[in-house]
């Protein structure tokens, strides 16, 4: 699995050689993005027979670089550019022409010239028939690349071939081509921060390296805003929460092709255009609410993804009044008692699980992607207790006493806390940018849960068994 995160900032330039094993590189790239790289593509000329520029450029945000004489819109060399800015570059697949032509340095493509060009790492991931591997003349331009240039070779693997036979030549997962990566940047510093030294972007930057549509087909749930507990027709108890945050979600969402559902709680901002609506101001209505939604009468999973970003209060008052309590000198005391906690609840049904973790029913099929989040003060000491009661894919945190981030703000600092144990912390970001950071987690994570469904396999994200 990959550790998203672990390239963020980075440029990793991705070589694309002319192999059937080129579809390939559309998830490649894709993980790269994951992992927070910027992603320039090269491609030979061979390479765009099998998968079309028009695909990775809308991937990648970048124009793809297929040919070593175009000059960029502002007159620089494409592959000089690349060369120089590129904190890695990804040679997947790399074919035994593209082999031999970088061994002895023939230039005739922008994948060989790049490499030929940059002081960045370079990783190469073979794949080819096993004989042509097996082949002296491969294997000694294998050892070229290794052993004279440093380059780090990611070995091909045994499987079924495009000829219809099984052997040593079958590309690497693509996992481990990016730990490859990741392994090959170390703790360099990055070579050319400044958008103005790298490669151009296509209009729509600030979403650059992602799909405007990897949500298409998806439904997405988002929760938004406070809850207010009545004291009385008149008075509640509520938080400061906005719904800025979760807006910011469905905004996000929408514009990458999902169809979104807002359980609104109180909102202190207008509501999206182009999403649903259902409306849930106390913390009993966003459990029906939810509860309605989570499964249809067929039985399946009623949305893909549900992004709990609403402040659901934890206490509500034990017995509301019917009417206005009269203010008197005496004071008031209030009797409080716990609201549940309907996230974790939620996620204990789409389980099948009883209040004890004990399997208690059947499970919703597929299952959804649940994200929780936490608003902590003082530390983020007990998140990761937090991720493992309310048994959810991915827990977002911050600490909302510090300046910029949390309620009411524009911007967010949260930490990303992964059911498989892995910690991101972002810097301080706009809350659109905390958005698609997010939905692009989520994006990972119904992907790898898909992902086995041709092979018979059953799946939830980050689990797969046969």
């Amino acid at each position: 699995m990959t550790g998203p995160g672990r390239l963020d900032g980075r440029l990793v330039a991705l070589g694309i050689t002319g192999s059937i094993a080129a579809f390939k590189a559309v998830d490649l790239l894709r993980l790269f993005r994951a992992e927070g790289a910027d992603v320039v593509v090269l491609m030979t000329p061979s390479a765009t027979r099998f998968v079309a520029p028009l695909t990775l450029a809308a991937l990648s945000r970048r124009p793809v670089d297929a040919d070593v004489l175009d000059l960029l819109p502002d007159g620089r060399i494409g592959h000089v550019i690349t060369a120089d800015a590129a904190d890695v570059v990804v040679v997947a697949p790399a074919t035994a022409h593209w082999l031999g032509a970088m061994a002895h340095g023939l230039a005739a493509d922008v994948v060989t010239a790049t490499c030929l060009a940059t002081s960045a790492p370079v990783v190469v991931a073979p794949a080819m028939d096993g004989d042509m591997y097996a082949h002296p003349a491969t294997q000694a331009n294998v050892r070229i690349l290794r052993d004279a240039f440093g380059y780090r070779i990611v070995e091909p693997e045994t499987g079924g071939l495009a000829s219809g036979q099984v052997g040593v030549g079958r590309l690497a997962a693509l996992e481990r081509i990016v730990d490859a990566a990741v392994e090959a940047v170390g703790a360099r510093p990055i070579r050319k921060p400044d958008p103005a030294d790298r490669p151009p972007r296509l209009p729509d930057a600030e979403n650059f390296g992602r799909d405007a549509d990897d949500l298409a087909g998806r439904h997405v749930v988002v929760t938004a805003g406070g809850t207010a507990e009545p004291i009385d027709p008149v008075r509640f108890i509520g938080n400061r929460s906005t719904g800025t945050m979760g807006v910011a979600l469905c905004e996000a969402a929408r514009d990458r092709g999902a169809r979104v559902t807002l359980v609104a709680g109180m909102l202190a901002v207008a509501i999206p255009d182009g999403v649903a609506v259902v409306r849930a101001e106390t913390a009993s209505a966003m459990e029906a609410a939810l509860a309605a939604l989570v499964e249809t009468p067929t039985g399946r999973a009623g949305f893909d993804a549900l992004v709990m970003a609403a402040a659901v209060a934890d206490f509500r008052p034990a017995a509301p009044a019917d009417r206005k309590i009269a203010r008197t000198d005496a004071g008031l005391t209030l009797e409080l008692v716990p609201n549940p906690d309907v996230l974790a609840g939620l996620s204990r049904r789409v389980g099948g699980l009883d209040a004890t973790g004990a399997p208690a029913g059947r499970p919703i099929l597929p299952r959804p992607v649940l994200v929780g989040f936490a608003a902590e003060t003082g530390g983020l000491d007990r998140v990761a207790a937090k991720l493992r009661a309310k048994r959810v894919d991915l827990l977002v945190a911050n600490d909302v006493a510090e300046p910029g981030s949390g309620f009411g703000t524009s911007t967010n600092r949260v930490t990303l806390f992964a059911a498989d144990g892995g910690v991101d912390a972002l810097p301080l970001l706009p809350k659109r940018s905390v958005a698609d950071r997010i939905l692009d987690r989520v994006v990972t994570l119904l992907d790898a849960r898909d992902a086995p469904v041709q092979t018979g396999a059953t799946v939830t994200p980050g689990r797969t068994t046969p």
